[in-house]
């Protein structure tokens, strides 16, 4: 597969909450996408995740909000997920946000960054740039483990030595 369709699915895989970089990174160099286009490329897409959650939780809360159930269940998992987090928001802030996401593990991304902002009440701004600061740092970690991951299968692959 060449060309448009895996850039296409490359975009598509940053953009979904679950695999985000973690599958897009991967995808796009084992396609044949450079890392140096590969990583940028995915990083700059999965960093749109952080508007589009934000404006989508704006809106969708102002909608459910007159809900009483929504209203309910809401106000207990932002009490919760608050008395939870409230120390390390209040000892790191959108750094904390930076640090989560820059983990690539499973629902450790931006959608879950964003939301956890958004909960939180912490500002637009510095999620955005929170959120970015750890994609890149995420990218970098995907993009070397991945490539030293191909390397180190090469001691598996016989190649055809002309000459």
């Amino acid at each position: 597969m060449n060309g448009p369709p895996v850039f296409f699915l490359t975009a598509f895989l940053a953009f979904l909450p679950i695999s985000e970089l973690r599958g897009a990174i991967p995808f796009a160099i084992a396609n044949g996408i450079p890392w140096y286009i590969a990583l940028p490329y995915a990083v700059m897409l999965n960093a749109l995740v952080a508007p589009v959650c934000w404006i989508f939780l704006s809106t969708l809360h102002k909608w459910l909000l007159p809900i009483a159930w929504y209203a309910n269940f809401f106000n207990r998992f932002v009490e919760r997920a608050r008395n939870k987090l409230q120390r390390g928001v209040e000892k790191w802030g959108w750094l904390g946000i930076a640090l989560f996401v820059a983990i690539p593990l499973p629902v450790t991304g931006a959608w879950t960054g964003t939301l956890g902002a958004w909960v939180l009440g912490l500002r637009k701004g510095r999620t955005f740039l929170a959120v970015i600061l750890g994609l890149i740092c995420a990218g970098i970690v995907v993009t070397a483990v991945v490539s030293l991951g191909i390397r180190a299968l090469d001691v598996f692959i016989k190649r055809n030595v002309a000459g």
